[in-house]
C-alpha cells in the first residue's frame, strides 16, 4: 500500500462514524416541517458537529460532514421522489436515484465546510467556531450557486416559533448562523471541560431565549387596521397531479373552480384566487373560458395560473382577469424550477445544434423577465410569486414602489402528501415575516392559506381537501431591516468572519 493510501485510510472514518453522522443529520432534519421539533434538531447539530470537530485532518472532517449532510437532506427532501411516483410505470424507478443524488449532492456543501473547518482550527475549540461559520456560509452558497436551493436550511427549524421573528432582521441565513454558533458553543468548549461545555449550552439557551422573548413581544404588537377593507377568497381545487391534465377530468376541475368562485357570500369577495395553472388551455385559446370566470365571479377580479405562448416559447404565467374576463395584467415565473420546468443550457446547447433541449423548440418553459409588482388599483400592488419562487427570498425584491402584499399561486400536488407541501407553506411564512407583508397562497391540493405580515396562519384549507374561504386581508407592517438590505449584510459578515479565520490560521503557521 503506498504512503498516499496509508494516509487515506487513516483519514477516513470508519462506517460506523460515518452512520452516526448521518442520524445525526436525520435528527436535525427533525427541525422541519412537517416534524418542527427543534427541541431535537438542536442536539442533534451540535452531536454532528462534535463528531466533526474531533478529526483533525480536513480529509476525515469532510467525509464525516458530507454523510451527516446526506442524513439530513434525505429525510429533509425525501418529498422529491413524489414527483417521480405520479407516473410509476414510467419514472418510478428513478425515485430511489432521485434521493440519493439529491441528499449527497447537495451534502457536498456540508463536506466542504466540515473540510474547511478543519483546516482553519488547530483545536477542538477553533474547530468548532470554524464550523459555526462555514457551515452557514456553505448553506449561503447553496441559496445561490447554479440558481441556489434553500430549502430546508438549518435556520428554517424556527420557522412557527417566536424565533423566527428574528428573520425580519437578518433573514434566513441570520438565522442560520444563529442556529450554527448555538450548536456549536458546547462543542467548542468540552474540550476544557464538561463543566465549561454545560455552563455553553446554558449561555447559548440564554441567547435562544433572548431571541424568543424579543420575537413573542413583537408578536405581542397589535397591527393597525387596513385603511381600506380588502377580502380575498381562495380557490383549492384539489386536482391529483396524475389527473389534473387528462381531458375527461380537467373540465371537471375547472367546473369545480367555477363553482367555488360563484358562490355567495356577505360581503363579497373582492378578490378571487386560483392556483397554479389553473385552466388547462393557453392563454390565447382561453378568452370563452376567462368570460366564463368572469361570469362565475360576478366582474370580481379573479388571479389565476394559466400557461401562455409567445414565439414559440412558453411561459408559466399568473393572468389578472377584469370584469368581463379581459386580461388586466399578466405575470410570468422568471425562477424556474431546473429539470422540472427547463432544462439547464438547453437554449446554449440549441446555439450548437443541439436543439432538442431548447426551450423555444417546446421542451420547457422559458423565464420571464424578473420580479416584478403588479398595480391593481384598488386591491393595491401585488407582488406575484409562482410556486417554486416564494423559496427564494431573494426574488421578493423588485426594486420599485413596495407591494401591500403578495400573492403565491402554486400547485403543490407534485410534492406529495408528507413533507414537502408543508415546507412550502413554512417557507411562504418566513418570507411574509422578512418582507413584513401578508401572504395570501392558492395551492391546487393544499396548503391554501392566508399568511399575516408576522407570519401566522390566520386560515387555512387542510391538504387534499376542496374548498375555499373568504377572508380580510392582514394589514402590511414597516418595510423591515431585511426587506430594504436582503442578505447582503449576513453575506458580507459571514465573508469577514471566514477571512478573519483564514488570517488568524495563516498568522499561527508563521
Amino acid at each position: 500500500m503506498t504512503p498516499a493510501a496509508t494516509r487515506y485510510r487513516l483519514h477516513r472514518p470508519g462506517w460506523r462514524d460515518l452512520l452516526l453522522a448521518a442520524l445525526s443529520g436525520a435528527g436535525i432534519a427533525l427541525g422541519q416541517a412537517p416534524f418542527e421539533l427543534w427541541y431535537l434538531a438542536l442536539p442533534s447539530l451540535a452531536a454532528l458537529i462534535w463528531f466533526i470537530v474531533r478529526r483533525p485532518a480536513p480529509l476525515a472532517a469532510a467525509w464525516l460532514g458530507w454523510f451527516g449532510g446526506a442524513g439530513y437532506f434525505a429525510l429533509a427532501l425525501v418529498w422529491i421522489i413524489e414527483p417521480f411516483l405520479v407516473d410509476v410505470a414510467r419514472h418510478g424507478w428513478m425515485a430511489p436515484f432521485a434521493v440519493v443524488i439529491l441528499a449527497f449532492g447537495m451534502a457536498l456543501f456540508w463536506g466542504l465546510a466540515a473540510g474547511a473547518a478543519a483546516g482553519l482550527g488547530r483545536t477542538v475549540a477553533g474547530r468548532a467556531l470554524a464550523l459555526a461559520v462555514t457551515l452557514a456560509l456553505g448553506e449561503a452558497l447553496r441559496s445561490y450557486v447554479l440558481t441556489g436551493f434553500p430549502w430546508a436550511l438549518i435556520g428554517h427549524i424556527w420557522i412557527g416559533t417566536p424565533v423566527m421573528q428574528l428573520a425580519a432582521l437578518v433573514g434566513p441565513l441570520g438565522l442560520t448562523l444563529l442556529t450554527t454558533a448555538t450548536a456549536a458553543t458546547p462543542a467548542a468548549l468540552l474540550e476544557r471541560s464538561r463543566g465549561a461545555a454545560l455552563a455553553g449550552a446554558v449561555g447559548a439557551a440564554l441567547v435562544l431565549g433572548a431571541v424568543a422573548a424579543w420575537g413573542m413581544q413583537r408578536l405581542a404588537v397589535a397591527d393597525p387596521p387596513r385603511a381600506a377593507p380588502l377580502v380575498v377568497r381562495i380557490v383549492q381545487p384539489n386536482a391529483p397531479q396524475a389527473e389534473k391534465w387528462q381531458e375527461d377530468r380537467a373540465r371537471m376541475f375547472l367546473d369545480r373552480m367555477l363553482a367555488l368562485t360563484a358562490a355567495r357570500a356577505t360581503p363579497m369577495p373582492d378578490v378571487v384566487i386560483w392556483p397554479e395553472s389553473a385552466v388547462p388551455y393557453l392563454l390565447r385559446q382561453s378568452d370563452p373560458v376567462l368570460a366564463l370566470v368572469a361570469k362565475a365571479s360576478q366582474g370580481v377580479p379573479v388571479i389565476l395560473g394559466i400557461n401562455r405562448d409567445d414565439d414559440r416559447r412558453y411561459f408559466n404565467s399568473m393572468v389578472v382577469t377584469g370584469p368581463r374576463g379581459e386580461v388586466a395584467a399578466v405575470y410570468d415565473k422568471h425562477h424556474l424550477t431546473p429539470f422540472g420546468e427547463y432544462l439547464p443550457f438547453g437554449d446554449l446547447l440549441s446555439r450548437f445544434g443541439v436543439t432538442g433541449f431548447a426551450a423555444r423548440d417546446g421542451n420547457g418553459f422559458s423565464p420571464g423577465p424578473g420580479a416584478v409588482g403588479l398595480d391593481l388599483g384598488r386591491l393595491g400592488r401585488v407582488l406575484p410569486l409562482i410556486c417554486y419562487e416564494a423559496v427564494f427570498p431573494q426574488d421578493l425584491r423588485t426594486g420599485g414602489p413596495r407591494p401591500d402584499w403578495i400573492v403565491q399561486i402554486t400547485n403543490d400536488a407534485w410534492f406529495g402528501s408528507f413533507s414537502g407541501p408543508y415546507q412550502h407553506l413554512a417557507q411562504a411564512r418566513l418570507r411574509a415575516v422578512e418582507q413584513g407583508l401578508p401572504l395570501v397562497r392558492s395551492a391546487n391540493t393544499g396548503i391554501s392559506a392566508v399568511i399575516d405580515a408576522r407570519g401566522r396562519v390566520l386560515h387555512a384549507l387542510p391538504l387534499n381537501t376542496v374548498g375555499y374561504f373568504d377572508l380580510a386581508l392582514p394589514p402590511a407592517l414597516a418595510p423591515t431591516r431585511y426587506a430594504v438590505w436582503g442578505d447582503q449584510p449576513m453575506l458580507v459578515l459571514l465573508a469577514f468572519l471566514a477571512s478573519a479565520l483564514v488570517l488568524a490560521r495563516m498568522r499561527k503557521t508563521d
